[in-house]
């Protein structure tokens, strides 16, 4: 059984299958890329990317602001010819909407590694810092990977996409520790998953769920043996137009947020 807490050895042993799947850039068909699942008494949409090269992360425009709202996405890449299909935030931030952590989009990277350790000396430890955090991210050859944040940091591996959040869910199928069955902290939660043959996946809740039945679903569910926790409450959100939704942040907009886009016809 790997040791969730042994961030190098979970990272070794999660490289050996996750990185030896490279997918090459195709494009998903609008209408199967999402789907609605109840699992356990609970609402979710998951959505699914074969070939994660088909995922982008946007933060700030060309005049350097924040997007904030998916309709601010969606008109930015529809002045490029392309229609935005799917976005989900992707991420903590802070009240500027500047990403808690690492971030990197097309190949740059536009925020740095978060390394800060955080003690529950001064009371509850906020979610990007429990123990382990991690990271999201897709290389220039389009494989994706989950690994905790002191295993990419030594490793220090070119990605296209990057975004660091916590806490890790689920490492080399196991789950973390820390989680709680049966915790009375419930609230619409996403994250995001490497799974089987390198595919990821993403969810967002509808209902209230607590952290142990997130990553219940990842790992039972959809067969995911990496999940990083993304945002929860006021501070997640999904776009998806073919099933009427257009979520808003009631913390007066996202920060960085995962998209999908196709070209105009």
């Amino acid at each position: 059984m790997t040791d969730f807490l042994s961030p190098g050895r979970a990272a070794l042993t999660f490289s050996a299958v996750a990185l030896a799947v490279i997918a090459m850039p195709t494009a998903a068909q609008a209408d199967d890329v999402c789907k609605e699942v109840d699992y356990n008494d609970a609402g979710y949409v998951v959505c699914d990317f074969a070939h994660p090269a088909d995922l982008g992360l946007h933060w700030t425009g060309a005049d350097g602001r924040p997007y904030r709202t998916f309709s601010a996405l969606a008109d930015a890449e529809d002045a490029e010819g392309r229609e935005l299909v799917f976005a989900l935030n992707a991420g903590m931030y802070d009240t500027d909407y500047r990403p808690m952590g690492l971030y990197a989009e097309s190949g740059k990277e536009k925020t740095r590694l978060n390394t800060k350790s955080v003690g529950s000396e001064s009371g509850p430890v906020p979610n990007f810092y429990k123990s382990p955090n991690g990271v999201f991210y897709v290389g220039p050859e389009g494989q994706a990977a989950v690994v905790t944040t002191d295993a990419f940091s030594s490793a220090a591996p070119q990605t296209r996409i990057a975004t660091q959040s916590g806490p890790l869910l689920v490492m080399d199928g196991e789950l973390n520790p820390i989680l709680i069955p049966g915790s009375t902290d419930r609230n619409r939660r996403s994250a995001v998953g490497v799974c089987d043959n390198g595919m990821v996946r993403l969810a967002i809740s509808d209902t209230r769920v607590n952290f142990y039945d997130l990553a219940q679903l990842f790992r039972e569910h959809l067969a995911c043996p990496d999940v990083l926790y993304l945002d929860g409450g006021r501070g997640t959100g999904i776009y998806l137009p073919e099933m009427n939704r257009n979520d808003i942040s009631w913390h007066g907009g996202f920060g960085p947020m995962f998209s999908y886009s196709v070209p105009k016809p």
